[in-house]
């Protein structure tokens, strides 16, 4: 077995973990830092929208212009006035977009273009997008997104219950709002490919957050009728036993998004795959962060307000204070003596490897 199989499963086993309930404030104020910076990059910068959503003109130019892209750029700023966008296709054809422009406008810029790049201005063919046309896409997708997000806290209402259902819901706020503050801050162009995907990522950060809850669900069942471990025990180790399953499916994702983002995108200039693989790369890697360091453990903060869960935590708290351990030794001994299906919370590492004698479901000897 490979060093990362085995550390993923001995903290399937509970062998191993790491605390990320206990720490929970941490990555609440952490995610609440982002979240403003996003939040202020947007209010203060905007979002880049595209020709789709501004309306204006595309000009798309004959096979092997001879003019640079830089030189079609300036050439095009100067006769529209507006910034313009300038992409070199694989057959040597340039695509110029100008947003904010009308027809009349457009044709002038036809024709002087046409002038620079030394061409026929027949050969040169405009298309004109109406802003009424981007307007129908983005209500479509506010429409989408909103039908997405009640289907969703429907569904895990129903199938866990409203706590992880409005977890969850704040998890998915969370990934939107850094996604569109990134790219308020980045300054790439909005685009129809951009809001697809940001749809797709909220499939991605649902699958992981169900994927803890379903652990978590299943371990706290009759959970108030024993006293070694609270509900944040259990929520700990939930997240542990699916730790490297989550950051398995999240690289594996990342690494072909990245590809178009950085090798596509940065080294080969094919600008247009950066509206998309933008928004699938930084909504990935917040959707795993918000189910590990955000769900779960307002999962576990909401749960532990109930008077079951409360009483529950009482008599843990005071069992261990009466036999003088802390917390973290309590749940290390308590795993030695449970067999290997128990299924119990690790609220830290061990300090000590679990011996031969000692594992595999084997009583440790101690009497309680």
């Amino acid at each position: 077995m490979s060093k990362l199989g085995n550390i993923g499963a001995r903290l399937h086993r509970g062998e191993i973990g790491y605390d990320f309930v206990k720490n929970r404030k941490i990555w609440y104020g952490l995610s609440i830092l982002i979240t403003i910076t996003a939040i202020v990059g947007l209010t203060v910068r905007g979002l880049n929208m595209g020709i789709e959503f501004q309306g204006g003109a595309v000009f798309n130019t004959p096979k092997n212009t001879s003019a640079s892209v830089s030189q079609a750029e300036e050439y095009a700023e100067t006769a529209s006035g507006h910034d313009a966008i300038v992409q070199k296709l694989g057959d040597g054809s340039m695509r110029i977009q100008v947003a904010g422009i009308d027809t009349d406008a457009a044709n002038k810029i036809k024709n002087t273009l046409a002038d620079d790049l030394k061409i026929d201005s027949e050969q040169i063919n405009a298309e004109l997008v109406g802003p009424s046309w981007g307007e129908q896409i983005a209500n479509k997708a506010w429409q989408g997104l909103g039908i997405f997000l009640i289907l969703v806290v429907i569904y895990l209402a129903i199938a866990f219950e409203w706590r992880m259902a409005l977890a969850a819901f704040v998890a998915l706020i969370h990934d939107i709002t850094i996604t569109v503050g990134i790219y308020a801050l980045v300054g790439f162009e909005v685009t129809p490919g951009t809001v697809i995907g940001l749809l797709t990522i909220l499939g991605y950060s649902l699958y992981d957050t169900v994927v803890v809850f379903d652990s978590l669900k299943e371990q706290t069942k009759d959970i108030t009728k024993q006293t070694r471990w609270t509900y944040s025990d259990v929520a700990n180790r939930s997240i542990n036993s699916t730790l490297v399953r989550s950051i398995n499916t999240t690289v594996v994702a990342l690494l072909p998004v990245g590809g178009l983002l950085f090798i596509g995108g940065g080294v080969l200039g094919a600008g247009m795959l950066n509206d998309i693989s933008l928004s699938l790369f930084v909504g990935l890697a917040a959707g795993a962060y918000s189910s590990i360091f955000i769900a779960t453990p307002l999962v576990a903060d909401l749960k532990e307000r109930e008077p079951q869960m409360k009483a529950l935590k009482k008599r843990v708290l005071a069992k261990r204070a009466q036999k003088g351990e802390t917390q973290t030794g309590a749940a290390e001994e308590l795993y030695a003596e449970e067999p290997a299906d128990a299924a119990p919370a690790v609220v830290g590492p061990r300090n000590q490897p679990a011996s031969r004698s000692r594992g595999r479901g084997r009583p440790s000897g101690k009497r309680r």
